[in-house]
């Protein structure tokens, strides 16, 4: 599929997370198989943009093309002013954010919040869709299917979307009153992928080749956003590219593979973040990679108190060292998983 002028690699694409999606996980999610990939969000509030936080996420240096860049807030010009701020730091998408359901940015009227105000959501898209315009970026747009059950107006908005000029969009099967509970629904993204011309992004618990196939027969949809599911396990993107491809399941990464994988991830984001930060912000993303293989808890445990990236790593290699390295690091995929 395209987005505007760039012609994408294949339809299995990484969701913006906060925390997460930073420029280490996004580069590794791309080289192990993801056809595109969107910053997490980035401050539309000009005061910010010198914090360290904010410097980190305009940071794209090394990153393959596209750079889809995600912005949130409330204010039609201050999100058009961010705009074309993250252009002239490199991004040649601009994703709004309306989908987040998170209570502190909700409670700032952004994020999915602004579904309850489909004027604003108007005025919004109109300026930053002028302002991208004349710059040839396209915008696309990440919403849910409505503020709660009660009130599904996703295919409304997308139609509006579309007459606006926005370029593609990502729908998550569920309310801002669902938050991550329960099941994502399908229907609504394939009533709106029924009404639009624009390529459409199916996202929510998509944990499977099967299941990302199931989700585009079902709902039409052009490509499917992967989120969670891909926490702990970037190389979803290319099982799932070749099982949409080929029909063929590839075969579970080694201990080797493994190891290879996750000290490579490591490098850069301890690279990206220096010690004092990379060393704790790089727990998370351990505790994910290992969670569900046999005996680890006692090394995440372990990993949780360690204050040094050399140590971090050593224990680590010391942990692989009484693996085999061409045994099979399976793990056991969660049933319900949220993008």
């Amino acid at each position: 599929m395209r987005i505007g002028p760039w012609s994408l690699p294949n339809p299995v694409f990484v969701a913006p997370m906060a925390g997460v999606t930073d420029r280490p996980y996004r580069k590794l999610c791309k080289r192990l198989g993801a056809g595109y990939a969107v910053s997490e969000m980035a401050a539309s509030n000009p005061r910010l943009w010198d914090s360290v936080k904010t410097s980190r996420r305009l940071d794209h240096a090394g990153e393959i093309d596209p750079i889809a860049v995600q912005i949130a807030g409330s204010d039609p010009a201050m999100l058009a002013e961010a705009a074309v701020f993250n252009v002239e730091k490199g991004a040649r998408i601009i994703d709004i954010n309306m989908g987040c359901p998170a209570k502190k940015v909700c409670n700032a009227a952004a994020g999915s919040a602004l579904l309850r105000d489909e004027a604003l959501v108007a005025r919004i898209l109109e300026s930053v869709v002028r302002a991208c315009e004349p710059l040839g970026v396209p915008v696309t747009l990440k919403t849910r299917t409505g503020w709660d059950r009660s009130h599904r107006n996703a295919p409304r908005v997308a139609r509006m979307a579309e007459d606006i000029g926005i370029a593609a969009l990502t729908l998550h099967g569920r309310t801002r009153a669902d938050l991550y509970q329960g099941d994502a629904e399908y229907d609504t993204i394939g009533e709106v992928k029924s009404l639009l011309k624009i390529p459409v992004i199916a996202n929510g618990d998509i944990d499977s080749p099967e299941k990302a196939e199931y989700v585009l027969k079902y709902t039409g949809a052009d490509a499917v956003m992967i989120g969670r599911a891909a926490q702990g396990r970037p190389w979803i993107f290319r099982e799932v590219a070749h099982y949409l491809a080929s029909g063929a399941y590839l075969p579970p990464p080694t201990y080797g593979e493994l190891r290879s994988c996750l000290l490579d991830h490591l490098e850069d984001h301890y690279r990206f973040y220096g010690e004092f930060t990379g060393v704790r912000s790089a727990r998370k993303h351990i505790g994910w990679y290992l969670a569900e293989l046999a005996d680890s808890q006692a090394l995440i445990a372990s990993i949780n108190t360690i204050e040094s990236t050399r140590e971090q790593t050593a224990a680590l290699v010391r942990w692989f060292d009484h693996r085999p390295a061409d045994g099979p690091a399976t793990r056991r995929v969660p049933q319900r998983l949220a993008a």
